[in-house]
């Protein structure tokens, strides 16, 4: 890859000038020219299609593209159409999706899909408008799909194109705080180059994942680095400011895998279910939160929730799982029942089968604990 460099004349008594006019011409056509000779190949840049653009986009939030890519495909072969995606049971949307996390997205794109068949004949709108409507597309998915597909001049603002704009203008304190994000997305709307509104967004993401990454950014292959006030006053570690960590938690819950003698467990699916972010909002064990005692906890848990009384527990190998900020403990134990309970928001199925369903990388981990140790 070409070496850009820093000229020499940069000097950490510079004061900031707005890009503008020349500049602003130059520094446009920079990125622009080295986004099209270095620009990764990736599958949702074959097309404009907006259905295949806005899957990417979705699929891509909080996710690497290296884990986003199978899915990707998978998700293409089944669905190729909006019509398709919508028609779909949301139980299948969630299987394909099983894995790649965060799974409101699938059910938004779902509900969203939905949406575009019964209001605009299974496309993708293309009044801003029409699109801030649909269920799960935010400010930002709605400039990258409108800006790609359709070449609107709207602008992205993610984690990738805030850290480039704050470095180039040397922006310190913290770029998610409301006053500075909307700072930023000014910046990134004035700067925008509306002849190419798509390849433009594209070019600043790709710039913020590749070349001005967080930590070590890798200024001499920078192709704009000479308009970076940031690097000119050595600050480029140090903006944008690191964000505070929120403090983490710890949680021991204690989970009942029901088993009977045909080989089945119990799923909840609806009211009864523990704290839906642990579990993803999905089919989950029984379980309780228990720092002590917790086979005695979960006993009588079992025997108030689902009128089950058994003194059958036996203790399963501890799990350790972490989930955003909190750091879970999963103290499972296998049930042995002589009869499965049965109660409105439960369901019944051969416990083999639970790994296969779209359910939480937690659950799944319990579940194949019990099966290793039956």
């Amino acid at each position: 890859m070409r070496k850009y460099g820093v000229p020499q004349s940069a000097s950490n008594s510079q004061a900031r000038v707005p890009l503008a006019g020349r500049a602003l011409s130059s520094f446009r056509q920079r990125l622009l020219k080295w986004f099209l000779a270095h620009r990764r190949e990736l599958p949702w840049r074959e097309s404009r299609d907006p259905y295949r653009v806005w899957l990417a986009e979705v699929m891509l939030q909080q996710t690497r593209i290296a884990a986003v890519l199978p899915y990707y495909h998978r998700f293409l072969k089944r669905f190729r159409t909006v019509q398709l995606l919508a028609a779909a049971p949301e139980q299948e949307v969630l299987r394909l999706w099983s894995g790649l996390g965060y799974y409101q997205r699938a059910r938004n794109l779902h509900r969203a899909a939905k949406a575009m068949v019964a209001r605009y004949g299974g496309k993708f709108p293309r009044d801003a408008d029409s699109v801030r409507s649909l269920p799960g597309i935010g400010t930002y998915t709605r400039a990258a799909v409108m800006s790609i597909a359709f070449d609107e001049p709207l602008a992205v603002l993610d984690g990738n194109v805030a850290r480039v704009l704050a470095r180039l203008g040397a922006l310190r304190g913290d770029v998610r705080q409301p006053r500075v994000w909307k700072r930023l997305g000014a910046e990134s709307q004035r700067l925008m180059d509306i002849r190419s509104p798509g390849d433009w967004n594209q070019a600043l993401m790709e710039l913020g994942e590749t070349i001005c990454v967080p930590h070590t950014p890798l200024c001499a292959q920078c192709p704009v680095a000479r308009y970076c006030h940031a690097l000119a006053l050595g600050l480029t570690r140090e903006i944008p400011a690191k964000r505070a960590k929120r403090a983490g938690m710890r949680v021991t819950l204690a989970a009942a895998v029901l088993c009977d003698a045909r080989g089945r467990t119990l799923l909840l699916d609806g009211p009864g279910r523990h704290d839906d972010v642990l579990f993803s909002r999905l089919k989950q064990f029984p379980a309780i939160e228990a720092q002590a005692d917790a086979a005695k906890k979960l006993r009588k848990y079992l025997r108030k929730e689902l009128g089950l009384r058994t003194n059958s527990l036996r203790a399963l190998p501890a799990l350790h799982h972490r989930v955003t900020f909190r750091s879970v403990l999963f103290l499972p134990f296998l049930v042995s029942v002589s009869r499965l309970p049965k109660r409105r928001g439960t369901e019944t199925l051969p416990l083999e089968r639970v790994p296969k369903l779209p359910v939480s990388s937690a659950t799944r981990k319990i579940a194949l604990a019990a099966l290793g140790n039956r």
